[in-house]
């Protein structure tokens, strides 16, 4: 009999047993991944479909392997294209980079480039591609500027358009589904760091976010089918499922990254760095000029849940590279009673008031950030933390109402 290296790769599959591990308790067998139930039910979802996929290094079992390679070696599936995202499907691209069109060196598989496409541009790379079903399966972070999210709204957009169906398998939410937090996009500012008026802590996982795109923005509804999770509970952080953490983009390394990230990325904004170059992106932030007053004005405001420690770090990229300088980083010693969006705008305020050097980006790049001018002219105007929290509640609590007909999970 001639072995072919897909023969090979199956019976390695099978010894290794891919798709999930034993599980070492009780705990660890009540909870289950979208992709895990989709295995368990032997891609039931699945059959008589050619399938591509739209995932990126977080799309792993539970002993980390793919779920690419995995679902390439079965029988039972007939995978036949991936799509990648920003930073790439083996994520080797940094921010705002792809990895274009190549086949892939592990399965051979066409890999196509989704990065920037949408629309109609996005469905011809669909429709060459000769899939069914489009799956997707990434890991998203919970904030409404984190690209991956409008990854998944485009490419439901496009497969509407090109007549394909798709499926959403879920994962956590990282810093949990509790509630949505943070201003609200106004459709003006509409971006690839936010298409649709959602606010800047969502609160969803991505099933529901693909449940909530389907009802209520995409134009016509795609025909949607979502792979849930078993287990998932709204007030859990990711450390209690017992999951490996791969970062989902190169300065995501850690979950304590993605509790911090939806307040404090708003740097990105301004001429301070947001701690891109260091080990602790999002955590430490700061600027040359920047001494200790800004960390004690910061604790000063006994915001809940968070320490700030005047720190001193010199980026290896990105702003100030291979400078010194001065900042705060910070320390969540309560998850359950941080507030990542309020904190966020705090730090602003306060570096503000405390460094004469404090200026936006000059391409107002916090607008897009946070939906509107209205927070960028109000801390220019002034305004404390609290009145630029309650400048954004009325919205918030009408798109609270929208969001509750769509969760899945208690």
């Amino acid at each position: 009999m001639r072995l072919s290296r897909r023969t090979l790769l199956t019976a390695a599959t099978a010894t290794a047993s891919l798709t999930s591990a034993p599980p070492a308790s009780a705990t660890a067998r009540r909870r289950r991944t979208g992709f895990e139930n989709l295995a368990a039910s032997r891609y039931e979802q699945l059959r008589g479909q050619r399938v591509g996929i739209v995932t990126n290094p977080t799309g792993i079992t539970r002993n980390v392997h793919h779920i690419v390679d995995v679902m390439h070696t079965d029988p039972r599936v007939n995978l036949t294209a991936v799509f990648g995202p920003e930073h790439g499907f083996r994520g080797t691209a940094q921010a705002g980079g792809s990895e274009g069109r190549y086949d892939d060196p592990a399965t051979g598989l066409p890999v196509y480039d989704t990065y920037l496409k949408s629309g109609q541009a996005l469905a011809d790379i669909f429709t060459t591609s000769a899939v069914d079903t489009i799956v997707f399966d990434i890991q998203d972070v919970g904030a409404r500027f984190y690209t991956y999210i409008w990854t998944l709204y485009d490419c439901m957009e496009a497969a509407q358009l090109a007549g394909k169906r798709f499926v959403v398998l879920d994962r956590p939410n990282p810093v949990t589904g509790r509630a949505a937090q943070g201003p609200v996009l106004h459709k003006e500012f509409a971006t690839f760091v936010g298409r649709q008026p959602i606010s800047q802590a969502h609160g969803m996982t991505v099933a529901e976010l693909a449940r909530l795109f389907n009802g209520e923005f995409l134009t016509a509804p795609v025909p949607l089918d979502t792979v849930l999770m078993t287990g998932w509970k709204r007030d859990e952080f990711y450390d209690v499922w017992d999951l490996p953490w791969v970062p989902p983009s190169p300065n995501m390394p850690t979950p304590d990254t993605a509790l911090v990230y939806s307040g404090t990325c708003l740097f990105e904004g301004t001429n301070l760095s947001e701690g891109r170059g260091t080990t602790r992106p999002f955590e430490l932030l700061g600027a040359e000029g920047i001494d200790g007053r800004w960390a004690a004005a910061a604790n000063e405001l006994h915001l809940p849940g968070v320490h700030f420690r005047e720190a001193y770090f010199a980026p290896t990229f990105s702003k100030f590279q291979g400078r010194t300088i001065g900042g705060v980083q910070l320390h969540v010693h309560d998850k359950a009673a941080y507030d990542p969006v309020r904190t966020g705008i705090a730090l602003l305020v306060t570096a503000r008031q405390t460094w004469s050097g404090f200026a936006w980006r000059s391409d107002n790049w916090i607008d897009k950030l946070t939906g509107s001018t209205r927070v960028r002219t109000m801390i220019d105007a002034g305004a404390s933390t609290g009145e630029v929290v309650a400048g954004w509640q009325e919205e918030l609590t009408a798109f609270r109402r929208i969001r509750k007909n769509y969760l899945l999970y208690r």
